[in-house]
């Protein structure tokens, strides 16, 4: 049975510089700051293990998903100059997927296409 559900979730992974990590966390404060008035957003958040991390978040759809990447942007780049992402995971349904590939290539994303699923 196929799936209605237009959510999209990103899972970006990244793995702190030595040294930097109460610096990502203070970032991680930013970013949840940043985040709490979008309207599309369903969960925001950062899991540690260490000194890798990894942001827990979904919207309502790709236009949402995207919405979110350029209002946090300039937060993204300060992230990046004290740690490197691992690894980004991008899950949706394919109508939204198709929606995210070209706005988001440089960022060289793994898609998994939701096929099969429920949304209560």
């Amino acid at each position: 049975m196929a799936t209605q559900d237009k959510v999209c979730s990103i899972a970006p992974y990244f793995k702190v510089h030595d040294g930097q990590l109460p610096a990502f966390r203070a970032l991680c404060e930013r970013f949840v700051a940043k985040t709490r008035a979008e309207p599309g957003c369903l969960y925001y958040g950062f899991a540690l293990d260490g000194d890798e991390v990894h942001c827990r978040e979904a919207y309502d759809d790709a236009d949402a998903l995207l919405a979110h990447v350029e209002s946090v942007g300039a937060l993204i780049g300060e992230a990046l100059e004290i740690s490197e992402m691992a690894r980004l995971e991008i899950h949706g349904p394919e109508e939204e997927l198709r929606k995210l590939r070209e706005p988001l290539a440089d960022l060289n994303p793994r898609y998994f296409t939701l096929e099969y699923g429920i949304r209560r």
